[in-house]
């Protein structure tokens, strides 16, 4: 009736059953060892129970039925969530979103369903532009820039559903690729250009990037924006009338508004761009031309060339603006002729005088043209050839539009006056005024009676300085067309294969010819088309927008050296060819640059040094100016023959002023031409010396050079006998002479002369001294008992002697011919003074003196020998 026993049948189960109450037959069911849920999470086994009735055998005991014991082992959380890799890698591409990155992916090793499973998943690291959910999927949160970052680096974890997170964190790199962009690649948006660099490529390296696109043909834009350089582009900045000779035109071109001076000093009260000698006129503003500038006669030719740059006229009905204009003076108002703007038209107006044929004549020409008014710098030329007028603007032909015909004009004795920005208004109001004023720019207005330009001459005057190049046309490839317009600053280049482009672009250059370009921006702009094998949408390859940085050049010195003061006869003054004014005039210039020298000594410490060098380059003028009075036309002038500037770009212009030599050309042809300048003077008499200044310029006073005075005194035949000494007197060397006294005084003068009035009158005066005190020294030594007296006693009484309140002066010009040898050695060392301070007139005179004074020696040789004897 007692349970002892309860029996668990199954294979190798990690359970036993205990009786713990025999009677109630309580029993309790254990683990024999310790069990882990996650080598095993369930058991199922049998168990029965049998009582107490077994025998000796233990064979005859009753059991009960099986019963079937179903056991769930209870999972504790003890592991912790552990990544499958250890590092997760993905890439993406620039400016998309995406769902899903990539994926990460942890298990956990308990066996619930509770502690197994992953619930979670987290970024850890801190401002990253990524997201993660709860399965491990990672998204950008923003769009991701190549340029901005090109990677990114992100740790991951993960919890599992207890909230255990993983021991040790993943690392997930993105990669974040570039967008293919169709356009051009590697070049540079600051390009810089050295004066002096000749053709230097812009882009050496571009190539461009289709993305694998159909393309079938490109059309490439280069550009080069300059205008807001000078007028327009870097062009040479001299005179107009420097530059009309160096393109070959004919002379005679008279700049109406030249760069202030003493001798053009109309243009002093106008605004100016003192770089490129432009001139702005702001509508209040006017210039009258001197009379006698332009002939009152211009003949039916002559040309009128100028600069503008003009905008939209302000106001409804816009005044007519005036640039050049001939009225009268006084008393009337006719305009004789006139161009001017009004409402972006450009009129030419010329009014002819009164003759017998008296009829209707062309009188106004218009001309419509947008860039009249574009506030662009343009070149125009209006060629008269009346009654055929043509206007020239940037090297093009336009006709007019407009022609209207007038009544010629009656003649009269009214004067005429000539104005630039303005009309003179001289009758029809109580006091003559300007009126029709000018709002804009000027520069290089000439006008040329009776002569006509050719189109050559025109081009060559507005051309520019600046633009493409194409460096080897030869090299440029097959198939690529290109195109530049007339001033270079536009290259248009078409091509259909990739490579040829790439490799034409490369040689696409920037040139700047000047030698002394203007520095600054020069901005650049490549616009391309791309057209594609039959598609509907081709690519669009975005402009390239660069700049070109052109450097200041080192700036030239010039500098003017010669002979600075000579005296000649009268008679040389008075002959027919005169005195060669500046016979060894010498111009250079020199250009100080920073140089570079390496000092082993000091850790290869670089020292800057200045390096002076010669440079070479062109003046446009040399002038030499009359210091004083102006040059009296009846009895004095500045000559120079004709033959002397042909072969050269050079021209001359004559005035009581002085003489002014202008032209783009070589320092050494200016050099040849003021060598052969001379001044000739046949009323000397009323002139005992005269100054001179000379100056030279590079483009238009933009350099100039050190004023350079000369003085020239003009000796007269009065007091050519007195005169020849003093010629002689300079060329021999400056020598010390002594004279003793009987006390024994000794004083010497060194000799010197300048040549001036005062200075001979001071001379012969000193001569008359000498000659009293040499008379009165001679007879005071001829009293002396001469036994009396030994060279000892002579050094003695030398000692003795007291010269407080007595001088001698000695006239130099006396010579000796005792010790003659010392004489000559004396003039061998100073042989190079004489030539320094002496010319080939000068040593005639001296050699006609010396022969004079060696016949007064020989005539005097015993009281010489004396003399010498006492001294």
């Amino acid at each position: 009736g007692e349970i002892c026993a309860f029996k668990i049948h199954g294979q190798e189960t990690p359970f036993e059953a205990v009786v713990l109450n025999k009677t109630s037959g309580e029993g309790r069911l254990r683990a024999r060892s310790p069990i882990d849920c996650e080598l095993q999470k369930e058991y199922t086994f049998i168990i029965q129970a049998y009582d107490c009735g077994s025998g000796p055998a233990g064979t005859d005991w009753k059991k009960s039925h099986k019963a079937v014991v179903h056991i769930q082992v209870k999972d504790v959380n003890e592991f912790s969530p552990a990544f499958k890799e250890s590092m997760y890698k993905a890439s993406v591409t620039e400016g998309k979103i995406y769902d899903s990155i990539l994926q990460v992916e942890a298990t956990d090793e308990d066996c619930s369903p509770q502690y197994s499973q992953i619930c979670n998943y987290e970024i850890v690291t801190t401002d990253v532009p990524f997201a993660i959910d709860r399965n491990g999927n990672i998204r950008n949160t923003e769009k991701l820039s190549y340029d901005k970052q090109h990677q990114y680096e992100i740790m991951v974890t993960a919890f599992d559903c207890g909230q255990k997170h993983a021991t040790e964190d993943v690392l997930v790199r993105v990669n974040v690729k570039p967008v293919c962009k169709p356009g051009w690649q590697d070049w540079n948006k600051r390009i810089e250009y050295r004066p002096g660099s000749g053709s230097m490529p812009l882009f050496p390296s571009i190539h461009l990037e289709t993305c694998d696109g159909p393309v079938s043909s490109i059309h490439s834009t280069i550009e080069l924006q300059t205008s807001y350089i000078g007028k327009g582009c870097d062009r040479e900045t001299y005179s107009e009338k420097s530059l009309q000779k160096l393109c070959g035109a004919s002379s005679g071109a008279i700049d109406l508004l030249p760069s202030p001076s003493t001798m053009t000093n109309w243009t002093a009260g106008l605004l100016m761009d003192s770089n490129d000698i432009i001139f702005k006129f702001d509508g209040k503003q006017g210039a009258k031309i001197p009379d006698g500038i332009v002939p009152k006669n211009l003949t039916d030719q002559f040309t009128i060339t100028l600069w503008m740059k003009h905008g939209p006229s302000p106001g409804l009905r816009a005044e007519k603006e005036t640039i050049l204009c001939n009225s009268d003076k006084t008393e009337m108002n006719r305009h004789h002729y006139a161009l001017y703007v009004h409402n972006c038209r450009l009129v030419f107006l010329l009014r002819k005088d009164f003759d017998l044929a008296d009829t209707f004549r062309p009188a106004e020409f218009h001309w419509k043209l947008d860039q009249i008014c574009d506030k662009e710098w343009h070149y125009y030329v209006v060629n008269v050839e009346f009654p055929v007028v043509t206007l020239y603007m940037d090297g093009t032909t336009y006709e007019p539009y407009l022609v209207t015909n007038d009544w010629p004009i009656h003649p009269s004795h009214i004067a005429m006056q000539l104005t630039v920005g303005a009309c003179w208004q001289g009758g029809e109001v109580t006091k003559p005024r300007f009126a029709q004023y000018f709002h804009g720019s000027l520069a290089s207005l000439t006008i040329r009676p009776g002569k006509i330009e050719s189109q050559k001459v025109i081009s060559c005057l507005q051309a520019c300085k600046e633009g493409l190049d194409i460096n080897s046309l030869e090299s440029l490839g097959q198939g690529i067309k290109y195109h530049f317009n007339p001033s270079q600053s536009v290259l248009v280049m078409e091509g259909d294969d990739i490579k040829n482009i790439n490799q034409a672009l490369r040689k696409v250059s920037y040139i700047n010819s000047r030698q002394f370009p203007t520095a600054g921006v020069r901005r650049l702009k490549v616009s391309s088309k791309v057209q594609c094998f039959g598609e509907d949408v081709c690519i669009s390859i975005p402009d390239i927008d660069a700049y070109i940085i052109v450097f200041q050049a080192n700036e030239p010195k010039i500098t003017i050296t010669g002979m600075d003061h000579f005296a000649r006869p009268a008679a040389q003054f008075e002959s027919e060819r005169g005195v060669i004014l500046l016979p060894d005039i010498r111009i250079v210039s020199t250009v100080t640059k920073m140089g570079h020298s390496v000092d082993f000594k000091e850790h290869d410490r670089v020292n800057k040094q200045l390096v002076v060098e010669e440079m070479l380059h062109n003046l446009d003028f040399c002038d030499v100016l009359v210091i004083g009075a102006e040059l009296d036309p009846e009895q004095e002038c500045l000559e120079l023959d004709n033959g002397e500037l042909q072969g050269k770009h050079l021209d001359a212009t004559n005035s009581t002023a002085g003489y002014s030599i202008y032209g783009v050309d070589s320092v050494f042809s200016y050099e040849q031409v003021l060598r052969q300048l001379r001044y000739r003077n046949w009323g000397t008499s009323a002139t005992s010396d005269r100054k001179f200044r000379v100056k030279c310029s590079e483009l238009n006073g933009r350099y100039t050079s050190n004023e350079f005075s000369l003085e020239v005194n003009i000796l007269h035949s009065s007091n050519s006998n007195f005169m020849d000494h003093v010629n002689h007197m300079i060329v021999q060397p400056q020598f010390l002479q002594s004279v003793q006294h009987p006390e024994g005084s000794v004083s010497a003068v060194h000799s010197s002369v300048v040549p001036s009035v005062a200075t001979m009158v001071i001379i012969i005066c000193v001569s008359v001294l000498v000659l009293v005190v040499t008379l009165g020294v001679f007879r005071l030594r001829t009293a002396r008992p001469h036994g009396a007296t030994g060279h000892e006693g002579a050094k003695d009484s030398d000692m003795d002697w007291d010269d407080s309140a007595l001088t001698i002066t000695v006239n130099p010009m006396e010579k000796y011919e005792k010790p003659h040898q010392t004489e000559e050695e004396s003039e061998e060392e100073d042989i190079d003074d004489e030539e320094e301070d002496t010319t080939s007139a000068e040593s005639d005179d001296s050699e006609e003196d010396e022969e004079e004074e060696e016949v007064i020696v020989e005539k005097g040789d015993k009281q010489n020998s004396t003399r010498q004897e006492q001294l």
